[in-house]
C-alpha cells in the first residue's frame, strides 16, 4: 500500500456538509468534496490486510485496495481503470449506496472503517473532470438485437454491458425520462439529476438507443419485440409498494412514499404534475418506515415546509453498535442517523398504526397508534410483538407517506402476457447466476428477479445478466464478471 502506517496515523474523516439551515432552502447536493489532502490521507488509512474483505463485501466486487493506493498516488487514471473495470456506474454507487464494503472494512474491527464510497464518488468526479470517463462505442457490431425493458440502474448496467459486446440495444422506459429510480425515486438532494442525464448522454453516444413513454404491452406490441430481437432483458424493478390496510387507509391525505418523492423531482425540473399535488407545506407529516427511501421522505418534507416530521416504524430499537448477532464482517442492521434526520425529524420504533382517522370530509387529521413490545429470539430476530396497554394515542397530521418497502414487480401487462414464471414472492423466476426465465430469450436482472435490493446489486445483476445474454447469443462472452474473470 502506499502508507503503510497510514490507518495507525490517520482517523476517518468524513466529508463536511452544507450547514443544515442553509440546505433546506434547496433541493441540490450538499456533501462537499474532499480536498485533495483529505482523500490522500483517507486512501492512506487502506490497510495492507492481506485478505480484503470489503471486496467480497461489494456485490459488485470492486478491486478496492488497488483504486485506494492508485488514490493515494495520486494516479486518477489508473485509479478511474481500475474502479470502471467492475463498476459502470460509480457516480451513482459513490453516491446513494449504502456502502456494505464498508462494514466488512478489516479496519472496521476496532476502528473506524476507510471511508471507500467517497474514494469511489471522487475518482468519478475527477475521472469525467479529466476526461477520463468518455463514450467507447465498440469497433464492431454482431448484427444482434437486444431489448432491455426498464431504465433503472440494472437496465441501464445491462445495455452499457451488452453495447461493449457489440450487441445493438434499445431500452424502453415507460416513464417520460431515462433512469428508472436513479431519476424519479431518489431526491435531488442526495443525486442530482445532471449527473444521471450526464450518464445517458453518454451511453446514448455509445450507440445505446433510449425509448422513453414506451410501456411493453400497452403502447409497445410484445409481438414486434419478440419479433425484432434476438434477446430481451427485464429490469423493470420491483414496483408494489407494501401498503397498510389499516382502518381509515382511504382518507385523503395518506400515500405511498413513491408518489410523493416523484412529484417533487418533476417539480424540479419544471415537468407537470399529472395526478393530484402531494405536499408537506404547513402540515403535520408522518412517515411510516425506517428505511432509506423514509429518510428520502424527511427530507423532501422539511424542504417543502412542512410544520412537523415524524417517522416510526413497527420494528424494535435497532443497537448503536454490532451485536454477538451481527460480526464482522456481515453488514449490521444499526442504528441509522441520516442526513435527513440532522435536517430535523422525531423518531419512534415499536409503534403500530391501528387506524386513520379522517375528519367530516375525509381528509385524515390524525393516527391512532399503539406502542409494541417484541419477542425476540437467541440469534436477536424479532418474532412476534403484542401492544402494550395504556399506550394507544392519537397523533395530529395531515399527510402520511407510507415507506414501507415493495413487494415485487407488477404482474399485470408484461409479465402476464409473455407468460413469464414467478416465484414465490411474486418475482420473475430465473436462477441467480443463469438470470434465463422460463422462456429461453428473455433474461432477469435486479429488483424484479431478487426483489428490493440495494443499487449496487441492480448493478450487479445488469452485469452479471448481459454476459449470460451474450452466451447465448454468441455462445461464448469476454464481458466482465464480478469474479474479475474478464474485464470488459
Amino acid at each position: 500500500m502506499g502508507k503503510v502506517t497510514g490507518f495507525l496515523e490517520y482517523e476517518r474523516t468524513p466529508p463536511s456538509k452544507q450547514d443544515a439551515k442553509l440546505r433546506l432552502q434547496h433541493y441540490n447536493e450538499f456533501v462537499q468534496a474532499y480536498e485533495a489532502e483529505e482523500v490522500n490521507r483517507e486512501a492512506a488509512r487502506c490497510m495492507d490486510c492481506g485478505v480484503p474483505f470489503c471486496m467480497s463485501g461489494c456485490p459488485l466486487g470492486n478491486v478496492i485496495p488497488e483504486f485506494n493506493d492508485a488514490v493515494y498516488k495520486a494516479d486518477w487514471e489508473l485509479a478511474t481503470t481500475i474502479l470502471l473495470s467492475t463498476n459502470n456506474f460509480p457516480e451513482f454507487t459513490g453516491r446513494i449506496c449504502p456502502a456494505p464494503c464498508e462494514s466488512a472494512c478489516v479496519l472496521g474491527i476496532n476502528k473506524s472503517p476507510v471511508s471507500i464510497e467517497e474514494i469511489e464518488k471522487h475518482i468519478s468526479d475527477m475521472a469525467f473532470a479529466k476526461g477520463y470517463i468518455k463514450a467507447e462505442e465498440p469497433l464492431i457490431r454482431t448484427g444482434k438485437r437486444v431489448a432491455v425493458i426498464g431504465s433503472g440502474p440494472a437496465g441501464m448496467a445491462a445495455a452499457a454491458q451488452l453495447n461493449k459486446a457489440g450487441h445493438e440495444v434499445v431500452v424502453y422506459e415507460r416513464d417520460d425520462t431515462p433512469g428508472g429510480l436513479l431519476n424519479y425515486g431518489i431526491p435531488d438532494f442526495k443525486l442530482g439529476k445532471d449527473i444521471v442525464r450526464r450518464r445517458i448522454a453518454l451511453m446514448e453516444k455509445e450507440g445505446i438507443v433510449f425509448k422513453c413513454n414506451a410501456n411493453v404491452g400497452v403502447n409497445v406490441e410484445l409481438n414486434t419485440l419478440l419479433r425484432e430481437f434476438q434477446s430481451i432483458v427485464l429490469a423493470g424493478g420491483s414496483t408494489i409498494p407494501r401498503d397498510l390496510p389499516a382502518p381509515g387507509r382511504s382518507a385523503i391525505g395518506v400515500h405511498f412514499a413513491m408518489d410523493f418523492l416523484k412529484q417533487q423531482n418533476k417539480r424540479n425540473r419544471n415537468f407537470s404534475v399529472d395526478q393530484e399535488a402531494i405536499l408537506a407545506t404547513g402540515k403535520d407529516v408522518i412517515v411510516i418506515g425506517g428505511g432509506d427511501t423514509g429518510s428520502d421522505c424527511i427530507g423532501t418534507s422539511n424542504r417543502q415546509g412542512a410544520r412537523s416530521v415524524t417517522q416510526f416504524e413497527i420494528m424494535p430499537t435497532p443497537p448503536k453498535s454490532r451485536t454477538e448477532n451481527m460480526p464482522w464482517p456481515q453488514y449490521p442492521m444499526l442504528m441509522k442517523v441520516t442526513s435527513s434526520h440532522e435536517e430535523g425529524c422525531e423518531r419512534g420504533w415499536g409503534v403500530n398504526t391501528k387506524e386513520f382517522i379522517q375528519d367530516e370530509n375525509g381528509n385524515l387529521k390524525a393516527l391512532k397508534v399503539v406502542d409494541v413490545e417484541w419477542d425476540i429470539d437467541k440469534t436477536g430476530r424479532p418474532l412476534n410483538f403484542k401492544e402494550v396497554p395504556g399506550t394507544e394515542r392519537d397523533l395530529p397530521c395531515q399527510l402520511v407517506l407510507l415507506a414501507m418497502g415493495f413487494l415485487h414487480p407488477q404482474k399485470e401487462g408484461l409479465l402476464e402476457k409473455l407468460g413469464i414464471e414467478l416465484d414465490n414472492r411474486g418475482n420473475v423466476k430465473a436462477e441467480e447466476g443463469k438470470y434465463q426465465t422460463n422462456i429461453a430469450k428473455i433474461f432477469a436482472a435486479g429488483d424484479m428477479r431478487r426483489g428490493q435490493s440495494l443499487v449496487v446489486w441492480a448493478i450487479s445483476e445488469g452485469r452479471e445478466t448481459a454476459r449470460k445474454v451474450d452466451e447465448y447469443l454468441m455462445g461464448h462472452s469476454k464481458l466482465a464478471t464480478k469474479d474479475g474473470i474478464a474485464y470488459a
